[in-house]
């Protein structure tokens, strides 16, 4: 039981600052700049995880097809900030988005790969959009080719945990409880 306490909770020791806490990152290369936003920010690297988390619920392809879609949708809302879109409620998107899919995982909701696909995506919008509108004059590509891979290391963290939750404690409990773990911080995050 305790190796699995620090399964579950070993997500959360990454988160280091607190939500809207994106600073300017100028005086790294775009690249080094991309890769650290998205972890810069709880709300960023919680949700991120809660991603993986539910693809490792569910299983099979849904490994690649939900963080993809993540990763896909994350990018289409990064360009919309590049060419000047405004999108109201990013943040507190960003933040229902770390309570949402958090309880995806702890209610182990039945639903398919491609409706979870579907949910995940449409927050990942308002996430790339984020990344977009404090890209801070710097090279578009090699800032978002940074923080695609950032998003894609968080996503692994997330599958990695999940899937060593389900083999050290059979079924989905271990499981639903890191989600409603990533639920809680959100609503932390929310609160605070």
């Amino acid at each position: 039981m305790r190796k699995m306490s620090v399964l579950i909770f070993l997500p959360l020791l990454t988160i280091g600052t607190p939500a809207f806490a994106h600073p300017g990152h100028s005086d790294h290369n775009p690249f080094v700049s991309g890769f650290l936003h998205p972890l810069s920010g709880a709300d960023h690297v919680v949700a991120m995880i809660a991603v993986g988390l539910a693809a490792a619920l569910l299983g099979g392809r849904s490994l690649l097809v939900i963080p993809g879609t993540f990763v896909l949708m994350m990018a289409a809302g990064f360009v919309a900030a590049l060419v000047g879109m405004q999108i109201p409620l990013v943040e507190p998107m960003i933040l229902a988005s770390t309570v949402v899919i958090g309880l995806t995982v702890a209610l182990a909701w039945p639903a398919s790969s491609a409706v979870i696909a579907l949910v995940v995506g449409c927050f990942a919008f308002f996430h790339g959009y984020a990344h977009g509108s404090e890209l801070a004059g710097q090279n578009a590509l090699v800032f978002g080719t940074g923080f695609v891979l950032a998003t894609g290391l968080l996503h692994a963290v997330g599958i990695v945990t999940g899937l060593a939750a389900v083999r050290l404690m059979p079924g989905t409990a271990a499981l639903r409880v890191a989600g409603g773990a990533a639920a809680l911080g959100g609503v932390f995050l929310l609160v605070s």
